[in-house]
């Protein structure tokens, strides 16, 4: 079980490398849940990961059914230097839609590099933005060349994954996705009273921000409280 902290500029990739995360994603929570931070950054911090031995991963948004601009963002982030191109569904309604935007990112980023890993995440909280339910994204990744299904949440109001997927239907997205012979990712407003049951789950990638920041989602990560979630998950 790999931990993925986001950091949204250098300091913090240091601090989370420091505290012993595995897969430093770079984002800016400024512009949502996944939300895209600028090139030169993406570029900064993966040259600084590469130096420690860490994997680097990338957010292209949130985005709206828009399988050109999703393309496009996706090998921005991909030339810019990450290992993980990350692309959240928002916009997206239905499973013909999700494989449109599926087939253009992952042919954007395998045509520039076939070694670079592919992310779709879902929302658990998909019916709160009228947007495409995360079990139905195993299914629909698997007629692609995508590497890891990640389920987050959109609306940043406070909220988990737990509180808005039960346990069984985490459990079975989990599975679907190992089925279908890709990894599996885990994120959304995790906290420590949610750790017992990743750890049941035991998901490939757990993603984080919030329980490593000082004081919300919005402040410093801390290597201490990295190195606590790492403490904690190995275990």
């Amino acid at each position: 079980m790999k931990l993925l902290v986001s950091p949204m500029n250098l300091a913090e990739a240091f601090e989370a490398i420091e505290g012993g995360a595995d897969i430093i994603d770079v984002k800016n929570p400024v512009e949502g849940s996944l939300g895209a931070n600028f090139p030169w950054v993406i570029r900064e911090v993966a040259s600084f990961s590469k130096k420690h031995g860490r994997e680097t991963s990338a957010t292209i948004g949130d985005m709206p059914y828009k399988p050109g601009t999703a393309s496009l963002a996706a090998l921005g982030a991909a030339i810019a230097g990450a290992d993980y191109i990350k692309v959240g569904l928002f916009g997206v309604k239905d499973a013909k839609e999700a494989g449109e935007m599926v087939k253009n990112v992952v042919k954007s980023v395998k045509d520039y590099d076939s070694s670079k890993k592919v992310v779709i995440a879902g929302y658990a909280d998909f019916y709160r933005i009228s947007a495409i339910s995360p079990l139905e994204l195993p299914r629909v990744a698997a007629n692609y060349e995508v590497d890891v299904v990640m389920v987050d949440t959109a609306i940043k109001d406070g909220t988990s994954l737990f509180d808005h997927m039960k346990y069984g239907e985490i459990v079975e997205f989990v599975d679907l996705i190992r089925g279908n012979g890709m990894k599996c990712a885990l994120a959304g407003n995790i906290n420590w009273n949610n750790i017992e049951f990743v750890k049941k789950i035991k998901p490939d990638i757990v993603g984080v921000r919030s329980i490593v920041c000082e004081n919300g989602r919005s402040s410093m990560i801390k290597r201490e409280l990295v190195s606590k979630l790492v403490s904690y998950l190995k275990a």
